[in-house]
């Protein structure tokens, strides 16, 4: 019987024959945490371990990105908390404005076959690069740290075919938005999700990464793309070619569920609040007043997403009543952005452009006031996501949100530009 990716990589990291429903014990090629949640994974290996000494300097990494630039003395403690660990054991320490975890991981340590587990839900975004990367709580992390190996339920998989080419305007983020419309947000629960076909065969890994990274939002354990000469190029890109080897599922794997997605058909999509699953088209909620525009974040804040939103926004005003911020995912993709001049255009253009980090999305450094709309290109609207539970989130894709911010109202770039 053939194969899923997932089941694919755990046979080989176990080294048992495995199928769904099977416990298998796995070594961790690497594991990381952010400043919320990377401190507790420390004080759960001095409470239940008794021990601050990782497995392998390596493979661990420390990432000060959720609240960066830090906002507070309890912030700031925290960072100096992960700053003597990181110095004690010498593992891999990205600094205020270094980035977000999950696009430094992608950029330097994520590769074909790798096991990556993240104190982070937004992990499964390295299936994108074909690693089994998945989010746990600190208490696992702690343990990963200290011993290098972690145990996992090997899941059932969903297969996504998605054909056809994609109309203008419409991204990779229409496309989760679309399957999780269709699936809800639970309906993956604990499943592989498997993106396959000739959209995502087109499809950069940059934009592959929006797939994988929202598959927590439908439930999804991980999120996978095959290995292929694109993610060989993105890994040569960032000096790893020495890291690829071509990963695909067999043609007669079995899945438990599968979803036919007619890329042709789609259309940009908005999730209103407060759940990502509630979806509509963005022809039924344009033309409502916005307070703020995000771009940015995990999901939607490389280099091409940056590209587009300067390109849109070239020569024009964001409105006066509408806040622009930009908050790029990494240090080297705000360096490109400042290089190709994309940065130049955005400020002139009114955005606040932030040091690369979380920033607005989870309203650490970047909040709403009571009663006030934004349309961000993040991966999350839940109440109270940005910092007050008054306010209404609405998400989008890059086109729509930067097209939107010129207007001040939600628009459709199809309609105007």
């Amino acid at each position: 019987m053939g194969k899923t990716l997932a089941e694919k990589i755990l046979s080989e990291k176990s080294g048992k024959d495995v199928v769904p429903g099977d416990l298998v014990t796995v070594p961790v090629d690497f594991v990381f945490g952010q400043d919320g949640t990377f401190p507790l994974a420390i004080q759960q290996m001095e409470k239940d371990l008794g021990t601050r000494k990782v497995f392998d300097p390596k493979k661990v990494a420390a990432v000060c990105d959720h609240a960066s630039p830090s906002p507070s003395e309890q912030v700031s403690n925290v960072h100096i908390f992960m700053r003597k660990f990181a110095r004690e054991n010498g593992i891999h320490f990205f600094e205020n404005g270094d980035g977000i975890c999950h696009q430094i991981v992608a950029e330097k340590f994520a590769a074909p076959g790798k096991i990556v587990i993240g104190a982070d839900s937004h992990t499964c975004t390295h299936g994108a690069l074909t690693a089994f990367a998945t989010g746990m709580g600190s208490t696992d992390v702690g343990a990963i740290m200290a011993y290098g190996t972690t145990w996992l339920r090997v899941p059932e998989s969903f297969k996504f075919n998605i054909e056809g080419d994609l109309p203008k305007y419409v991204t990779s983020k229409d496309v989760f938005l679309h399957i999780v419309k269709e699936i809800t947000a639970d309906g993956a629960t604990y499943m592989s999700m498997e993106y396959r076909g000739s959209t995502v065969d087109k499809m950069s890994v940059e934009s592959r990464l929006v797939l994988s990274n929202m598959a927590v939002e439908a439930g999804g354990k991980v999120g996978l793309c095959p290995a292929d000469a694109k993610v060989k190029a993105y890994l040569k890109a960032h000096g790893r070619e020495n890291e690829y080897r071509k990963i695909a599922a067999d043609k007669d794997a079995v899945y438990s569920d599968e979803l036919e997605v007619d890329a042709a058909k789609l259309e940009p999509y908005i999730a209103v609040p407060h759940r990502v699953d509630n979806v509509k088209p963005v022809s039924e909620v344009a033309g409502m007043h916005l307070d703020s525009v995000c771009i940015g974040s995990c999901t939607n804040g490389r280099i091409e997403d940056i590209a587009v939103a300067a390109r849109i926004l070239k020569g024009k005003k964001a409105h006066k009543d509408t806040r622009l911020v930009v908050y790029p995912a990494s240090r080297e993709v705000l360096a490109q952005a400042i290089k190709l001049g994309y940065i130049e255009t955005l400020v002139e253009a009114g955005a606040a452009v932030g040091a690369p980090g979380c920033g607005f999305c989870i309203g650490r450094t970047v909040a709403l006031g009571d009663g006030e709309k934004v349309l961000s290109t993040q991966n999350r609207n839940f109440k109270g996501r940005m910092g007050n539970n008054k306010s209404e989130i609405y998400l989008s894709n890059v086109p729509v949100a930067a097209v939107s911010a010129i207007y001040g109202k939600i628009t459709d770039p199809r309609e105007v530009l």
